[in-house]
């Protein structure tokens, strides 16, 4: 059922660009993922070097960047993707097969359930708060024309490893909590930092939200909500 939903996603995807076309759109900027980097051991993770997919979700998010490529060389749609990190932050669905980690826990953690990580927890992510990834898709609108046809890293630009977000997770709820540890999920990535100098120099994107800033954000809206 998950590739299903993932190539009915692509199709849809396609479908948006092709009505973009018709309608003469001046732009279309759309969501790609880190994903797509797949096996590839590289650190920083730099947008013409990716490996092996290994999820149907992955394929999906680089099957639209081909199309969103062939758009551009053939039709002149000027196309550009973001190739998002972990985005975090306020409304986080903690719910659903693509919930991301941190309303995950949070949600875990304020009622008082002990939060579950694949692996020994010594992973890494780069958590990007999701003020920051709104300004990367408003400079992606507004990009000169070098950013067409182009993906993005869109990221904080650093790495935190699963077991001290955790820890900063506690420090800012003021509460303790023994986690879970489960064994590695297949097609989990282990070690994920972006390079976002492309991002920095073409679209003038700046990111402004370390983790602690954005988590004692986030974490005030999800106590009032969850």
């Amino acid at each position: 059922m998950p590739l299903i939903y993932d190539l009915i996603n692509v199709h849809g995807t396609v479908n948006m660009m092709e009505a973009a076309l018709r309608a003469g759109v001046k732009r279309f900027v759309y969501a790609s993922s880190s994903a797509v980097y797949g096996d590839d051991e590289t650190l920083p993770k730099v947008e013409e070097k990716v490996g092996r997919l290994l999820s149907p979700y992955a394929l999906s998010k680089y099957a639209d960047e081909l199309y969103a490529q062939q758009y551009h060389m053939h039709y002149g749609l000027a196309t550009v993707g973001l190739r998002y990190f972990n985005v975090y932050g306020k409304r986080q669905n903690p719910e659903g097969a693509y919930a991301a980690v941190i309303p995950k826990f949070l949600k875990m953690m304020l009622s008082g359930e002990r939060p579950i990580i694949f692996g020994d927890g010594t992973q890494t992510r780069d958590f990007v708060y999701v003020d920051d990834v709104v300004q990367a898709n408003l400079r992606a609108c507004l990009a000169p024309n070098d950013a067409n046809g182009e993906a993005f890293n869109i990221a904080f630009g650093g790495k935190l490893e699963l077991n001290a977000m955790l820890a900063a997770l506690e420090k800012a709820l003021g509460i303790e909590v023994e986690p879970v540890y489960l064994e590695e999920r297949a097609g989990d990535i282990k070690h994920s930092s972006a390079d976002i100098s492309k991002a920095k120099r073409v679209l003038r994107f700046a990111p402004r939200w370390d983790f602690e800033k954005g988590i004692a954000e986030a974490i005030e809206w999800y106590r009032k909500n969850l």
